[in-house]
């Protein structure tokens, strides 16, 4: 090889060099990455895999506010969830109502519900330590249809100690249907409502600045939080010290949920799980504009949050737009990823007692149910 030659090897090395350098600085996205470290043989003309693009219409809304909203945008961009609170909006309503009548409320061929079994158990605790109070207002948060308190509220009519039965909700269409249901049940018993989301706020003020009033210091609010409602919130801890700040000396705080191991679940889907997951699945997918061929419904444990919870998982690459009450928001998830739709925690006992007292509350008394699967607690604000 003449010098000519060799120089002229050289130089088209170097310029082969300067190519791979200029390639490899190239930005790359996440999907570009993700496909290298996935397939063992790269095509030789690599680029971003074509994705899908879903859209909420107007629908979606018109049944959430901007907070709302922003809520969910945030919560799928920081945790892959959209909060199983915003499900009792809309239609959801509906949903969760035909569920619970379905499934939960007594039948000929199922002639007791777990809650309203518990609450008629613990009864005479409750009525038993409120004797220094005339009456009781019944503060329902998450109220629902109101179902599981009607016979509880019945009972304490008849010895005239009901001053007023206050719904609580995030969903005004639940809100609405608890007023029809209590006023047919009880026409002559005070109602009120107010929509609340119970993870970000404390009771309403105009409420607590009710109760403030020294001339109710005989009237005790108990508060209930029932439908195992506590498990499915993504933080408990806060709801209970929501709750805390709410309540005053004579107060109480009943609520119930499923206790055990969330680690030992079987991998049976039932209950909740299943009918309301399956429901909640096909309303989200409508409402963010998701193609059923595009998705999955999975249900599993989840270890980082102790949960069992059901996700759509997702067959393609989708980018999710927000666009609508001046927001402008994209929102890119991979296929393979997975959205938690439905979640809850069981509690055990030294747990449910250590998340009590951490929220400034005291446990009073707890009874568990004749199938030693839901545990009722009742507490109070804890004594310095």
């Amino acid at each position: 090889m003449t010098k000519r030659q060799i120089q002229h090897t050289l130089k088209l090395q170097e310029l082969n060099l300067f190519a791979d350098i200029k390639y490899l600085r190239q930005p790359r996205t996440r999907a570009m990455a993700k496909n290298f470290h996935s397939n063992s043989q790269l095509p030789s003309d690599i680029s971003t895999p074509i994705g899908r693009t879903a859209k909420p219409g107007s629908e979606f809304y018109s049944i959430f506010c901007e907070q709302e909203v922003l809520g969910i945008i945030h919560a799928l961009e920081v945790r892959r969830e959209i909060p199983l609170k915003y499900s009792y909006k809309g239609r959801g309503a509906k949903i969760w109502d035909n569920f619970y009548l379905k499934y939960i409320i007594p039948k000929w061929y199922r002639t007791s519900s777990v809650e309203i079994d518990l609450l008629k158990k613990n009864f005479e605790y409750i009525n038993g330590n409120i004797q220094n109070c005339k009456k009781v207002n019944i503060i329902d948060v998450g109220s629902g249809n109101s179902y599981p308190v009607k016979n509880f509220i019945s009972r304490l009519n008849q010895l005239s100690k009901i001053n007023q039965y206050i719904a609580l909700d995030i969903s005004a269409e639940l809100l609405s249907l608890s007023r029809k249901n209590f006023k047919k049940w009880f026409p002559l018993i005070d109602f009120d409502s107010y929509t609340i989301d119970i993870e970000n706020s404390c009771l309403p003020k105009k409420l607590l600045k009710n109760q403030a009033n020294p001339q109710n210091n005989d009237i005790a609010n108990i508060i209930l939080h029932l439908g195992v409602t506590i498990g499915n919130h993504q933080n408990r801890s806060q709801v209970l010290q929501n709750f805390r700040d709410s309540m005053r000396k004579n107060d109480f705080l009943v609520f119930t949920n499923e206790t055990g191991s969330n680690s030992k679940w079987d991998g049976s889907v039932r209950g909740g799980c299943k009918y309301h997951a399956e429901e909640i699945y096909g309303w989200i997918k409508n409402k963010i504009g998701i193609k059923s061929e595009d998705c999955e419904l999975v249900r599993k444990y989840d270890l980082e949050t102790d949960s069992i919870v059901a996700n759509m998982k997702l067959h393609h690459n989708y980018t999710i737009n927000f666009s609508g009450m001046g927001i402008n928001k994209n929102i890119e998830l991979f296929k393979g990823e997975e959205i938690t739709i439905w979640r809850h925690h069981k509690y055990e006992i030294p747990e449910l007692l250590q998340e009590i007292e951490r929220a400034g509350l005291q446990l009073v008394h707890y009874s568990i149910d004749k199938y030693s699967s839901r545990i009722m607690v009742i507490c109070e604000v804890a004594r310095n």
